[in-house]
């Protein structure tokens, strides 16, 4: 199965990683053999082996490889802390999304269920090490405020999570651009954190929330008034004022 243009070790090699993007893309790790990999090629399937020791190896470059482009862009973006908070989550939501659109086949790659061989330097990871910049950003701010700091973690977690599940729909869906969902997840980001509560607590669900129901219940009912309807129109209160009677008729001789 040998190809008639002949190609360096390092153009063999660029293809592979390509061809395996591609196909870990759409396929998922698990479903892609060696002998795809190696047809796609139009090589045999010794050439993949010689370049990287199988399936789990090209894989392994192709996720290094993507790791490294989108930690590059997450690290611009927050390199910065002194800059405006709002201006640090629009550039952030603005470099996950251009890696998107620019990498759609490596984020796909990324997002994918990876195997069980997958090393620690998995997308999961990158995740935790982008939430823990957010987290430090994020107590900085809580303490200007004077806000409790124990949710910090949460919080940075919940921003992370919610702009890559959402960058990972829109990748899907492109019905908008990415400067108008970048401004969309902004506005929930920014004016959610510019109105936190210091002690944010459930109002209507819950066991603090029931007991509080609970309580309201067992309160005395407010009193009352009523008017009992008049069941006899000839006891009903004249409303008319003596003045206002119509005069008599005068009599007739």
């Amino acid at each position: 199965m040998a190809n008639s243009s002949r190609m360096t070790s390092l153009q063999r090699r660029e293809q592979l990683i390509r061809i395996g993007r591609s196909l870990f893309a759409s396929k998922g790790f698990e479903a892609v053999s060696v002998e795809e990999i190696a047809a796609s090629a139009k090589v045999s399937k010794p050439i993949v082996y010689e370049h990287f020791g199988g399936k789990e190896g090209l894989y392994a470059v192709v996720v290094d490889r993507e790791m490294r482009a989108l930690t590059e862009a997450l690290s611009s973006a927050l390199a910065t802390p002194s800059d405006h908070p709002r201006q640090i989550v629009e550039r952030t939501a603005l470099a996950l999304l251009t890696y998107i659109e620019e990498n759609a086949e490596g984020f796909q790659v990324l997002v994918r269920d990876s195997p069980s061989t997958d090393p620690a330097g998995s997308f999961s990871s990158l995740l935790g090490e982008v939430s823990m910049k957010v987290e430090e950003l994020l107590a900085v701010s809580f303490k200007q405020r004077k806000l409790p700091t124990k949710g910090v973690p949460y919080y940075a977690q919940m921003l992370v999570g919610m702009t890559v599940f959402t960058g990972q729909y829109w990748a899907d869906q492109r019905k908008i651009s990415k400067e108008q969902l970048a401004a969309h997840i902004v506005n929930l980001a920014w004016h959610g954190l510019s109105r936190l509560e210091a002690k944010p607590t459930l109002r209507f669900e819950g066991a603090k929330a029931k007991r509080n129901a609970a309580q309201t219940a067992a309160l005395p009912s407010p009193a009352i008034i009523t008017v009992e309807p008049v069941e006899d129109a000839d006891a009903a209160p004249d409303l008319h004022d003596e003045d206002d009677a119509p005069d008599p008729e005068p009599t007739r001789n």
